[in-house]
């Protein structure tokens, strides 16, 4: 059974720092794409970053570039997402999601529609 559990949200003032946790299991981890995700309230679902376990590829969307890091262990078949300069409009519930890679096909990972397994959420507050 695919599991994807995430961890490490709260609330924090802006210009602070959280790092998510994904912790996966069910599937051959190095095998597979892990997306984070938001949502923030009356907000669709949008890509935040992603992250190819097959080549260590990453992809960021705009608004978290340079201030975001994603990172993988594929020993502890873990995704990190390092939150850094937290601002008010990051405020969300935060997921992760994972979809195996298929070599040679180009697929979006910054889409949920590309995703199979998410997990449960965790919520992230930025407020002073």
């Amino acid at each position: 059974e695919v599991q994807l559990v995430e961890s490490g949200g709260g609330l924090v003032q802006p210009g602070g720092s959280l790092r998510l946790s994904c912790a996966a299991s069910g599937f051959t981890f190095d095998e597979y794409a892990i997306g984070w995700f938001r949502q923030a309230p009356g907000k669709e679902r949008e890509g935040v970053s992603s992250i190819l376990n097959t080549d260590g590829s990453t992809y960021y969307a705009d608004s978290v570039k340079g201030r975001f890091t994603i990172s993988s262990d594929n020993a502890k078949n873990t995704v990190y997402l390092q939150m850094n300069s937290l601002k008010p409009e990051d405020t969300a519930v935060y997921y992760c999601a994972a979809v195996v890679i298929f070599l040679g096909y180009y697929r979006n990972y910054m889409v949920p529609g590309t995703y199979d397994y998410w997990g449960q959420g965790t919520q992230v507050t930025v407020s002073s």
